[in-house]
């Protein structure tokens, strides 16, 4: 049976409508190539769309040169096939993006890159998903239509960058960029730079200006959690899955800010507040990173990265912070995060919420009903995703594999998409 059947009706409609049989998969970040690999090996044909023209594109096009994993490997490998052996603890930006290339390679994953989903939602007069994309090759634009039984959201928790609306930002007359478009610090050598967010990507990007000679200063607009990447020569990380196993989040949590004081310091004295709850559990109710410091700190401490508070408004080679302060910049770099894009092109209400979040909490947040699944919204990372993916393809497997056994052949009459088998 061929996954794919295509009926055109040129004379009466100008989309054509496209039959896949198997799941179609929105996405080709690590999440997408990690169910498309678990999907392979369950022997489920797939298809996936990536709206840009490479996989892992948040990877490839919008970090920062420096960028390392802030965790382990073995925390951030994908299903079925690890990292290579001679790869450090923490593999460079490049070493990662290699190694979702070999993956997606091994496994045949071959998306549809440079097609953009407009609309996904399920037809329940027929059982199926209607998925409705645009692609563009060169000057030609095409739009089709598929119909699939699954549907998978992979496009993860970092869909599109969030630019906040600051009074007189418009204004200001230097530079202005988000994180997403930020390489390296080698372009500010010598300037007055604000960086507005004090999350991992602050203070790293913070901490590369310092090392390219630039003089940055840093928004702590609210508290944030500072751990050390290492304790005592481990992975602060590994340190806390391994506690977790046998002591409650809560007493984790104490013992990391425990040990953190007793690395770190007192940070507070810094302008950075620690918030009332602790990191672990913040991480997994309200999915803020604590950030773990490979360097900064130490130049916050020298006076070298100012911590700042929160801003009232810019000028135009100036910025007003809350505390009545001036400050003259010479450029502004936004590490205020991302979001997810799912309530732009997702009909559904019911399984996730208006911020593109599954309703249901991790561990339970993969699947909802009628073929809809969800990969990477975990606020567990790597980890999280490549769990979901192994259930995932395992639910999608049984059915298939029953269908299948059984030769049951589902036949789509519609008088818009009549698939050829």
């Amino acid at each position: 049976m061929d996954m794919l059947a295509v009926c055109n009706q040129e004379d009466f409609f100008s989309r054509r409508c496209i039959w896949v049989n198997g799941p179609v998969i929105i996405g080709a970040g690590p999440s997408g190539l990690a169910v498309g690999a678990c999907l392979r090996e369950q022997g489920v044909p797939f298809l996936v769309f990536e709206r840009a023209d490479c996989i892992a594109s948040l990877w490839q096009k919008r970090t920062y040169d420096r960028l390392k994993l802030h965790l382990p490997k073995q925390f951030c490998q994908l299903p079925i096939l690890p990292f290579p052996k001679d790869y450090p603890e923490y593999p460079t930006k490049k070493q990662f993006i290699d190694y979702l290339e070999s993956y997606a390679k091994h496994f045949d994953i071959k998306p549809n890159f440079n097609e953009c989903v407009q609309s996904a939602k399920y037809d329940e007069t027929f059982g199926l998903w209607s998925v409705k994309t645009v692609s563009a090759n060169g000057a030609v634009t095409s739009e089709v239509e598929y119909a699939c039984p699954w549907l998978v959201v992979a496009t993860g928790e970092n869909a599109e960058r969030v630019v906040p609306d600051i009074d007189g930002l418009d204004v200001f007359n230097g530079k202005v960029m988000h994180v997403s478009e930020y390489k390296s610090g080698e372009v500010f050598r010598g300037k007055r730079v604000l960086v507005v967010g004090c999350g991992n990507s602050g203070m790293e990007v913070c901490l590369d200006l310092c090392n390219n000679n630039a003089v940055p200063s840093m928004v702590c607009r609210s508290s944030v959690h500072v751990l050390p990447r290492d304790i005592f020569g481990k992975s602060t990380f590994e340190l806390a899955v391994f506690l977790m196993k046998w002591l409650p989040l809560w007493l984790v949590d104490k013992l990391m800010l425990i040990l953190a004081w007793l690395i770190l310091g007192n940070i507070e004295k810094y302008g950075l507040k620690r918030p009332s709850m602790g990191p672990l559990e913040l991480k997994n109710t309200r999915g803020k990173t604590p950030v773990l410091d490979i360097g900064a700190l130490s130049k916050i401490r020298s006076g070298d990265i100012k911590v700042v508070p929160g801003i009232k408004r810019f000028s135009s080679e100036s910025v007003e912070l809350i505390n009545g302060e001036k400050l003259e910049i010479d450029s502004v770099v936004l590490a205020t995060g991302y979001r997810s894009n799912v309530p732009s092109w997702l009909r559904e209400s019911e399984f996730f919420n208006g911020n593109g979040f599954p309703k249901i909490p991790f561990p339970n947040g993969w699947k909802g009903n009628a073929g809809l699944y969800a990969v990477g919204f975990t606020w567990r990372g790597l980890s999280g995703a490549s769990s979901d993916a192994v259930r995932i393809a395992q639910d999608i497997g049984k059915v298939w594999k029953y269908e299948t056994n059984h030769e049951k052949q589902t036949v789509l009459r519609h008088r818009r998409c009549i698939p050829t088998l």
